[in-house]
């Protein structure tokens, strides 16, 4: 296969050089079989709703609807959902595979361990976007290729951020609860809603996601803000009336509510701790469906407490799953829900299909797009640099 050809290449370089690094990629693709591979797939389980929709395909029990075709082709195709701890199924597998496919939505943390166990691994490829529960910088050292299928579910995201948004704007989560509790209180609800006509909406980050929101934000008549390492297209720009912010800190004071679209990495981790937060507008609302530990986790809560956050959706954890002791579980104002934003039924055939394209390309040792790359060759894509 041309990507085993390619390893050699490189491996002949390495015995001239000595970068180790190199050493262990071409180690692991030479000692795997180039026919048969073990794949092993991490996925939540659906139990009595896998029925209920034949296009439901990201669960345990439908395995992303690739097993007849892996199978086919004489590969071995283990899927569980039992990843943690020593005796997990996942442990049992661990030593001899060569894919693991894991989800944002049910995550394996690979860390630096879990990959020293793993001799045969050669592909850590995660069905959906967001490779930050992987130890990126311990694969790219074990010459493990890293690829996500990125774009697939951009689109469910930035839906979802929208409808959080409107959620908090317009205080909908109490008026819901008064009428499971038979109760009705106006006032109760309407001392706090609002409409989103005239607000400044800020996203930290505009990606592919951040760009989608701030097309669906447009209509509104909002004032749109951005902050990001570059600015958008001058067209985009012009299209929804966004105005770029190069520093973060002058951006947040401005927003009355403030999007997280950035990935996590070194850099983010832990960006909105208690001084940041502090700098926000009083009252602000905050989306967060990037990941939780961008944000300081006792801050938010008493952010929320003290009235200073307003309001605080999102539906990622910091965690995952999380614990029912978790702060923001009973902090006051939020609207959080599992990580279910990107894994809607769309969202689910989208990157189903993606990994099946993936996984044909790595059979052939032919090269993924480019974007879908997050370790390559030893060296991360650029966003988690």
């Amino acid at each position: 296969m041309a990507m085993l050809r390619a390893a050699a290449k490189q491996a002949m370089t390495v015995v001239r050089t000595g970068a180790p690094q190199a050493v262990s990629a071409f180690s692991r693709t030479l000692h795997a079989s180039p026919d048969n591979k073990k794949i092993v797939g991490v996925f939540y389980k659906a139990n009595e709703y896998a029925s209920l929709n034949p296009k439901f395909v990201g669960c345990v029990e439908a395995a992303l609807d690739i097993r007849d075709w892996l199978e086919s082709k004489g590969h071995q195709y283990i899927v569980t959902d039992d990843k943690e701890g020593p005796n997990c199924e996942l442990e049992k597998h661990i030593h001899d595979m060569h894919v693991l496919i894991t989800t944002p939505f049910h995550p394996v943390y690979v860390t630096a361990e879990k990959i020293k166990k793993a001799k045969n691994l050669q592909l850590l490829l995660t069905a959906g976007v967001g490779s930050d529960h992987i130890d990126l910088k311990a694969a790219a050292n074990a010459g493990i290729t890293v690829a996500e299928i990125t774009g697939s579910n951009v689109v469910s995201v930035a839906e979802d951020e929208l409808m959080r948004i409107l959620i908090l704007v317009r205080n909908f989560l109490p008026a819901h609860q008064q009428v499971i509790n038979g109760d009705w209180n106006v006032a109760g609800i309407a001392h706090r809603a609002y409409d989103l006509e005239g607000k400044t909406v800020g996203t930290v980050g505009a990606g592919r996601i951040g760009k989608l929101l701030l097309q669906r934000l447009k209509p509104f008549n909002c004032n749109m803000l951005y902050h990001d390492r570059l600015a958008i297209s001058p067209e985009l720009e012009k299209e929804t009336g966004a105005k770029f912010e190069e520093d973060l800190d002058a951006m947040l004071p401005k927003c009355d509510v403030v999007v997280i679209n950035m990935p996590l990495t070194e850099k983010t981790r832990g960006l909105f701790d208690k001084e940041r937060i502090g700098k926000l507008k009083k009252g602000v609302l905050i989306v967060n469906n990037a990941r939780a530990a961008i944000m300081d986790t006792q801050a938010v809560v008493d952010a929320c407490s003290s009235g200073h956050i307003a309001g605080y959706s999102g539906d990622v954890w910091n965690p995952q799953p999380a614990p029912r002791d978790h702060p923001w579980r009973y902090m006051p104002n939020q609207a959080m829900t599992p990580h279910i934003s990107g894994t809607t039924i769309d969202g689910q055939l989208r990157y189903a299909d993606g990994v099946k394209d993936t996984l044909d390309k790595y059979f052939k040792g032919e090269e993924f797009p480019a974007q879908n790359y997050i370790v390559k060759e030893g060296k991360l894509a650029s966003q988690y640099q």
